[in-house]
């Protein structure tokens, strides 16, 4: 009987060793090794070794496009109406201020002229005999009766003769030419800036509307960054930062920029906020519309 019983004993000490441990709690008892500790650290943040201060990244990066400020653009478009006469426009085209970028046919502007020009007539006689019925009011040589007639009429037609006036100021004629010169068959539009024509949507005998845009004019004196943020990069952004951008076909070279101004109103949809910049360095490649990748480096 005692054979048996060590037997058996001997038998469950054998079986016990050559069943291990289950995974999961081999898992649990193994540590770690040290090197995959110090990669998740490290993509955390960075330690000194000696003076063991984290370095965090102070900049943070912004896509975008190059802009030009509103003062710097311009649509030309049309206070009378008309079919295009002549034009020597081409898209990319620049214009001076005041250059004459398109003529206008238009039956009414030839009427506006005469009407104008026929009542600044009558102003001058009538503000002759007004003047001269006060004279003999004054000295009761004449009846006030005729007097208020003809300064009503005297006022009336001055009246005519302004408004006529300041239609032809907002067309852009000069009613002094117009008396030297007499009247002008078409109506000149002109270049409100210095810059380059974009969005050019005319030709030769295109009829436009009152308010109907001919073309932009661009100034590229002055370029911007627009720069799309979110509400969640908010402590990055700072009036005054320095951007370092690179442009979308001018390969890996770097521009410098500065903060301007920080949208003040957060999209409801995707809670985005635009943030300009004022470039630096300005560059005749440069165009509007042209993308930008752009990093804004908090100030400290």
């Amino acid at each position: 009987m005692k054979k048996i019983y060590i037997a058996s004993t001997l038998g469950l000490f054998l079986l016990s060793c050559n069943n291990p441990q289950p995974a999961s709690q081999q898992e649990e008892a193994s540590p770690a090794p040290a090197t995959e500790t110090v990669a998740q650290a490290d993509s955390v943040q960075q330690t000194d070794a000696v003076s063991s201060a984290t370095n965090v990244a102070k900049s943070a990066s912004y896509n975008g496009v190059i802009t030009v400020p509103p003062q710097r653009q311009a649509t030309v478009t049309l206070t009378m109406g008309g079919s295009i006469h002549s034009t020597n426009l081409l898209p990319g085209s620049y214009v001076r201020q005041g250059e004459v970028i398109a003529t206008l046919e238009n039956p009414e502007f030839i009427q506006l002229q005469q009407t104008y020009l026929e009542s600044a007539a009558q102003a001058e006689y009538l503000e002759k005999e007004y003047n001269r019925q006060k004279m003999l009011s004054e000295q009761e040589a004449a009846s006030q009766k005729r007097f208020q007639q003809s300064k009503a009429d005297y006022l009336s037609m001055k009246s005519r003769m302004d408004a006529a006036a300041a239609q032809l100021k907002l067309l852009q004629v000069d009613v002094r030419q117009l008396h030297d010169q007499g009247i002008e068959p078409y109506l000149q539009v002109k270049a409100p800036l210095d810059g380059y024509v974009t969005n050019m949507k005319v030709n030769l005998g295109t009829y436009l509307n009152a308010g109907e845009p001919i073309c932009d004019i661009i100034n590229k004196g002055e370029t911007l960054l627009e720069l799309t943020a979110y509400e969640k990069d908010l402590d990055y952004l700072q009036v005054g930062s320095s951007v370092e951008f690179q442009v979308n076909g001018m390969g890996s070279q770097t521009f410098e920029a500065t903060v301007i101004t920080i949208g003040q109103e957060v999209d409801d949809v995707n809670r985005s906020l635009q943030v300009y910049a004022r470039v630096k360095d300005q560059n005749s490649r440069f165009r509007p519309g042209m993308y930008v990748s752009a990093k804004i480096r908090k100030n400290d």
